[in-house]
């Protein structure tokens, strides 16, 4: 599936690349484009004559950003693998919570496929900043794996540098940590800075406690005193009192993530079209305002008379594009 931005916003379309003529369809498409993504696992995009070097014969200034689990080098370049495989190698599942058995709890979200997404779209929209002062096209490798140990850079410097003060986020600290409230739901605390450890202590009755944040031989006693005083009151409750001034905030259900004020204020979702009824999405979107206008476009491949239109502007002639889907090169 090729999927490509045009005049009338991202379209997405099968093309068979096994045949010359799809491949052919793509280096058209590709002679007027900005920049290409493929994810492949390394070496199958030359296979199929959409590499790096057979596409820059097409347009030397095209920004190609290949994206894989492993990158393109390394003894494990070419294997397969999945989000758990690359937080598990990337130290992400070590340094979190631990089942009953001691083994490390599975992450609540794909959490390394989201920042390597992200890495991509970063690189490439950096290239293409770069060719806009040099004209130079890009070759981009970029890795999940990578993207985990970039998220990981607070922990992993710390490792680096034989720093204890990195423990502060990974359980060394009573002032960040999770706690169960009265109604068995639990709060998320991050009083790191002073004044938010003060507010959080004069919140819970333990102003004594203010002197003793970044005492190590305390954190125990500290974590216990906080725990007793959250089973007092709801969650809800605490969140009211404490989120404005303390670094506290709830730990939501999915559904009640959805049902947030936070996020309802922001508008961070979209109705979009799937076979004819409006399903609700998360827009993909990364700042607010200017709200993507996706309500009417539906999810899944373009319809074929947008498509057609865009190939025109390609320069395809209407009986290419009748013959290309007349014999199955495009859906």
């Amino acid at each position: 599936m090729c999927s490509y931005s045009a005049n009338r916003g991202i379209q997405q379309v099968h093309v068979d690349l096994k045949v010359e003529a799809g491949r052919e369809l793509v280096h058209r498409l590709l002679g007027r484009a900005d920049a290409m993504i493929e994810s492949y696992r390394p070496g199958v995009a030359a296979r199929l004559g959409l590499g790096y070097d057979e596409v820059q014969a097409t347009n030397d200034a095209l920004v190609y950003c290949s994206v894989s689990g492993y990158g393109q080098i390394g003894p494990y370049a070419r294997w397969p693998a999945h989000d758990l495989n690359w937080l598990a190698l990337g130290g992400f599942l070590d340094g979190g919570s631990r089942r009953e058995n001691g083994a490390p709890s599975l992450p609540g979200a794909v959490v390394a496929d989201t920042i390597g997404g992200y890495s991509a779209a970063v690189a490439v929209l950096c290239a293409l900043v770069r060719r806009g002062t040099t004209g130079q096209g890009a070759y981009l490798d970029v890795s999940v794996m990578d993207g985990v140990l970039r998220m990981m850079q607070f922990v992993l410097d710390g490792q680096l540098a034989a720093d204890p003060a990195t423990r502060l986020l990974t359980g060394g600290s009573a002032g960040y940590d999770l706690y169960q409230a009265a109604d068995g739901k639990w709060l998320a605390v991050a009083a790191i800075e002073p004044h938010f450890w003060a507010a959080l202590c004069r919140g819970t009755g333990l102003a004594n406690r203010i002197p003793d944040q970044d005492d190590p031989s305390r954190q125990d006693l500290l974590r216990k005193e906080l725990a007793n005083a959250f089973a007092t009151r709801t969650r809800d409750e605490w969140v009211h009192e404490l989120g404005p001034v303390a670094c506290v905030s709830p730990v939501n259900s999915p559904a009640e993530t959805l049902a947030d004020p936070q996020l309802r204020s922001r508008q961070l979702t979209v109705d979009v079209q799937v076979d004819g009824r409006p399903v609700r999405q998360l827009a993909p979107r990364l700042a607010v305002p200017d709200p993507p206008d996706l309500a009417e476009q539906p999810a899944g491949p373009t319809p074929p008379r947008l498509v057609d239109e865009t190939f025109r502007e390609f320069g395809l002639a209407d009986d290419e594009v009748a013959e290309l889907r007349a014999t199955g090169v495009v859906e």
